[in-house]
C-alpha cells in the first residue's frame, strides 16, 4: 500500500496495492428481469493499461455468469468506473478520467433507469467506455529517511524521471527491504512508501522510511523434525553455519540443497523474530521426512518394442545417512514389430551420498536382463560401481568400472562375451524439469574404454557418445516450446563385426528417429535385419504447444544415420516426422506420438506409435 499526499490539501488517500487493482469483485445484485448488454472498451494505445482495464471490468467478467437487471447494471457500471480510475492511477495517470455510457447515456443521467426498464429485454444495450488519460505523472524526488547504510540509495532501482507507477513504487520498497536483509540487516524494516502528488507539475515525490537495525550474523541453527535421518549427517550438509553473516539467498540455497536429498517431503526455514542474547539471528530448518519405503509402478507402449510394465521398491534411508536402495523388475517386449519374444530386466541399485566428501556419491548397480530383438538375442549380467561428483552448478562428472557377461546370438551365430569397461561421463543440466523441460539445456558426453576378455575380438575398443538438447520458450512461459536435440556416437579400436552386437550403434525408435522400427536404420543383413554400425548421428526438432490447461499438441521431425566407418555423418540419412498429443498431469505429461518414415528403407516399417510418461526428450 502506498500513502499519497497532494500539494493542495493535507488529505491522505490510501491507495490499494497493485495486486488489488487487478482483483475482480464477485458480489453482484440480481434483478427479477435481467438486462442483456454488450461492453466496448476503447483502446488507450498502452498495451499494459488496456489489459489492466479489461481485467478490472466486472461488466465483462460477470456478463454471462451473473446476469442482472437495469438497476444493478448501473451499479455495476459505477463500480467499474471506480476500478478504471484506480487502474489509471496505478500507471501514473492521476488526472485520468473514465467515461461510461449505457445506450449513449452517462451514468448520472436521471432518466437512465427508466429508459433501461422500458428497453426490450431480448436486445442487449451497448455499454461504451472511453478514457481521457491526461498526462502521465513522473517521479521528481526520491528520498530515503531513517537509520540506513549510506549506500542504500544505490540499491533502489527507481530514479528521477521514471513514470510514477504504483507497481514500481511498491516493488522498490521490497527491493530496499531485500537488499538490506541480503547485506545482513536481518531485522530491517521499510515502511509503506509515502507519495506526494504535485498536480501543478504532474510529478510525484516518494519518501521511504527505513530502519535497518543492526548488521547481524547467524546464531544457533536448529534442525527440527528429524526422525530416522541422522542429525550429524544433515548438519554436515548444511551450507550455512553459526557466525556466518545473515544472508537470505544463502539460507535459501541451503534449504534447496537439503530438499534435493530426496528424503524430505518438505524443508522450510524460519528465522527468529528477535535476536539472541549475543545479538545473533537464530535460524531453524523445519523438515518432514518422507516415508522410508515407496513402491512404484510404470508402463509404456510402442509399436516397435511393444508394451512394458515395471515395478520398483525403494528404501530412502537405509542406514540413516540418506542411502538409497532401489530394487526393480520389468517385463518388456510384450509384442512389437522389432521383437521376437518377451524380455525382462531385474536390477538392484545402491547409492551413498556424500561419500568421503560432500557432493560426491558412490553407486553400485547389478542388472540381469534378457532382450529378444530382431537385431539380436541377448542374455546378460551387468555390474558396475560409479563414483559421481558435482563439479559446479549444473555440472556433474562420474567415473567407474563395469563388468558384463553376455550370451548374444545374431544371424544364427552365438558368442559369449566378457567385457570390462571404465565409463567416464560429464553432464551439464540447466533444464527446469526432468519430465517436461520448458527452458534450459542438457548436454552429456561419455567415453568408455572397454577390454574384451572373452568372445570375439579381444583387442580393446573405445565407445564415445555426445548428446545435447535445448528448450526455447517462444511466447507465454511454458506454453509454446521449441525443443532441439542432437546425438553423435563413434567407436575406435574395433571394426564393425569385431564389436559385440550390443556395443554397436543403432538408430530408429523413440530415442533417436521416430517413425522407424527400433534399431532399423543403418546397414542390414540380406534378410533386412539390422547389423549395427561403428558410428551414429541423429537429430530432432519438436514444437510443443499447450492447449488450455491440461492438453497439448506436438509437431516433430527426426533424422538419423548409422555408418560402418569410423566417423559419423557418412551413412544415409533417414527422416521421420509426426504429430503427438499431450495430457499434462501433476507428475508429468502423458505422451502419445504417431510418426511416419519420410524416406523408408527396407525393414524400417510404415509407421510407429509411442505412448509413455514425459516428453520424448
Amino acid at each position: 500500500m502506498i500513502t499519497y499526499k497532494t500539494d493542495s490539501s493535507t488529505l491522505i488517500v490510501l491507495v490499494r496495492q497493485f495486486a488489488v487493482f487487478m482483483y475482480l469483485i464477485a458480489a453482484v445484485s440480481h434483478a427479477a428481469d435481467s438486462q442483456p448488454y454488450l461492453v466496448k472498451i476503447d483502446k488507450t494505445n498502452n498495451a499494459q493499461l488496456d489489459q489492466m482495464l479489461q481485467d478490472a471490468s466486472t461488466m465483462i467478467s460477470l456478463q454471462k455468469s451473473a446476469p442482472i437487471g437495469p438497476f444493478a447494471l448501473i451499479a455495476r457500471a459505477k463500480q467499474d468506473q471506480e476500478r478504471f480510475i484506480t487502474a489509471l492511477h496505478s500507471l501514473g495517470y492521476y488526472k485520468g478520467k473514465a467515461l461510461l455510457r449505457i445506450a449513449g447515456r452517462y451514468l448520472d443521467d436521471p432518466d437512465l433507469f427508466d429508459w433501461l426498464t422500458a428497453a426490450p429485454a431480448d436486445k442487449p444495450v451497448q455499454v461504451s467506455v472511453a478514457f481521457e488519460l491526461g498526462p502521465q505523472f513522473h517521479l521528481r524526488e526520491i528520498k530515503i529517511q531513517g537509520e540506513a547504510p549510506h549506500q542504500i540509495q544505490g540499491w533502489l532501482k527507481l530514479k528521477t524521471g521514471d513514470p510514477a507507477r504504483a507497481a514500481d513504487i511498491l516493488a522498490a520498497r521490497e527491493q530496499l527491504l531485500n537488499a538490506l536483509r541480503e547485506q545482513g540487516y536481518a531485522q530491517a524494516k521499510v515502511d509503506e512508501p509515502i507519495a506526494t502528488l504535485l498536480e501543478n507539475t504532474n510529478a510525484v515525490d516518494v519518501l521511504f522510511q527505513v530502519d535497518s537495525g543492526p548488521k547481524v550474523v547467524l546464531g544457533e541453527i536448529r534442525v527440527n523434525g528429524l526422525k530416522k535421518l541422522n542429525e550429524d549427517f544433515v548438519r554436515r550438509r548444511l551450507l550455512v553455519a553459526t557466525g556466518q553473516q545473515f544472508k537470505p539467498t544463502a539460507i535459501e540455497t541451503a534449504r534447496q540443497d537439503l530438499a534435493a536429498l530426496g528424503v524430505f517431503s518438505s524443508v522450510r526455514t524460519q528465522v527468529g523474530k528477535k535476536l539472541d542474547l549475543q545479538g545473533r539471528e537464530p535460524l531453524s530448518f523445519e523438515v518432514a521426512e518422507r516415508p522410508l519405503h515407496a513402491v512404484n509402478f510404470g508402463g509404456a507402449y510402442a509399436t516397435d518394442l511393444g508394451g512394458s510394465f515395471s515395478s520398483s521398491w525403494l528404501h530412502r534411508n537405509l542406514f540413516g545417512n540418506a542411502e538409497q536402495l532401489n530394487l526393480t523388475a520389468a517385463v518388456t517386449q510384450l509384442g512389437g514389430n522389432s521383437t521376437t519374444g518377451i524380455g525382462y530386466k531385474i536390477g538392484a541399485a545402491f547409492g551413498k551420498p556424500d561419500f568421503l566428501v560432500r557432493d560426491q556419491s558412490l553407486n553400485f548397480g547389478l542388472d540381469v536382463l534378457k532382450q529378444s530383438l530382431i537385431a539380436y538375442d541377448e542374455k546378460a549380467v551387468i555390474a558396475q560401481m560409479i563414483l559421481s561428483r558435482k563439479l559446479a552448478e549444473h555440472w556433474r562428472g562420474s567415473f567407474g568400472i563395469a563388468a558384463e557377461q553376455s550370451h548374444i546370438s545374431q544371424e544364427s551365430v552365438t558368442h559369449d562375451y566378457t567385457l570390462l569397461s571404465l565409463p567416464l561421463t560429464l553432464k551439464y543440466d540447466s533444464s527446469n524439469s526432468p519430465l517436461d523441460p520448458t527452458k534450459g539445456s542438457i548436454a552429456a558426453a561419455s567415453v568408455t574404454p572397454t577390454q574384451s576378455l572373452a568372445g570375439g575380438n579381444t583387442n580393446p575398443f573405445v565407445l564415445a557418445q555426445a548428446s545435447a538438447s535445448t528448450y526455447l520458450d517462444l511466447g507465454k512461459p511454458g506454453r509454446s516450446i521449441l525443443a532441439l536435440r542432437g546425438i553423435v556416437g563413434v567407436s575406435g579400436g574395433a571394426s564393425q563385426f569385431d564389436l559385440p552386437p550390443d556395443q554397436r550403434f543403432y538408430a530408429g525408435g523413440s530415442a533417436t528417429v521416430r517413425g522407424y522400427k527400433y534399431q532399423s536404420i543403418g546397414p542390414a543383413f540380406p534378410d533386412n535385419k539390422p547389423q549395427g554400425g561403428t558410428s551414429m548421428a541423429a537429430g530432432s526438432v519438436e514444437l510443443r504447444q499447450r492447449i488450455f490447461d491440461s492438453y497439448g499438441v506436438v509437431l516433430f521431425a527426426d533424422g538419423g544415420q548409422v555408418s560402418v566407418n569410423a566417423l559419423p555423418f557418412d551413412g544415409r540419412w533417414q527422416i521421420g516426422a509426426g504429430i503427438g498429443a499431450r495430457y499434462y498431469t501433476s507428475f508429468g505429461p502423458v505422451r502419445l506420438d504417431v510418426a511416419l518414415p519420410v524416406n523408408p528403407q527396407p525393414g524400417s516399417g510404415s509407421f510407429e506409435v509411442y505412448i509413455g510418461l514425459g516428453q520424448a526428450f
